[in-house]
């Protein structure tokens, strides 16, 4: 289902099963090019919820989601099975693999790779300038890497050029500010490695090993 309250720019490809609720702007051309220049595809069973603004040159796999609100700048690739939710920005050129989950209120800064399976929790900020106002800043923007399976905490910020390794999972609120090593628990401001994720215990008693 497509509602008549959108704006669809030209050169926007909308696979089958689509459902795109109102007041979404697809296909948005990004400053320096015309509407159309850039192609835009969303592949098939999108749910697109209102007020989602996707910019041109995207290329989006199949049954992408999104919540209300959401920000998508130009030229991202993003996988299958990708949900993006309420209020998320992601910036421009950003890398997004299959099966990927971001949280409410997210950023997502352009140059970033988040690969298959990560899990990004909501209010979680990635960054990728390493000296702002710095007169060449631009030259050296470097978003995050976030490796297979690895989950980011709550409220987590992360410096710019950071890998967090596959697996790897960063506690609420912490501050990263060098590389994660693959399956281990970080936390704190800096965030300091504290254990391996296959020793952590559920407190409820409900799996032995969520992580093992």
């Amino acid at each position: 289902m497509i509602s008549e309250w959108i704006r669809r720019f030209p050169a926007v490809e909308l696979g089958p099963g689509a459902h795109v609720e109102d007041f979404v702007v697809l296909g948005q051309a990004p400053r320096g090019r015309q509407p159309g220049e850039l192609a835009t595809i969303i592949g098939a069973a999108a749910i697109i919820r209102s007020h989602t603004v996707i910019y041109a040159g995207n290329r989006i796999g199949d049954r992408f989601q999104t919540g209300h609100g959401v920000m998508i700048r130009e030229e991202n690739q993003i996988g299958d099975d990708v949900s993006i939710g309420t209020g998320s920005v992601i910036e421009h050129h950003v890398i997004i693999g299959n099966g990927v989950r971001i949280h409410s209120q997210a950023f997502i800064p352009e140059y970033s790779t988040l690969e298959d399976g990560c899990w990004i929790g909501p209010r979680v900020v990635l960054t990728n300038a390493l000296h702002p106002l710095c007169p060449q800043a631009k030259r050296c923007l470097k978003g995050a890497t976030i490796k297979r399976g690895a989950k980011i905490g709550a409220n987590a910020t992360l410096l710019p050029d950071i890998t967090v390794g596959e697996g790897a999972l960063v506690g609420a609120g912490a501050v990263v500010t060098e590389d994660v090593p693959p399956f281990t628990v970080v936390a704190g401001n800096p965030a300091r490695v504290l254990k391996r994720t296959d020793e952590l215990c559920c407190p409820y008693d409900l799996i032995d090993r969520p992580y093992g």
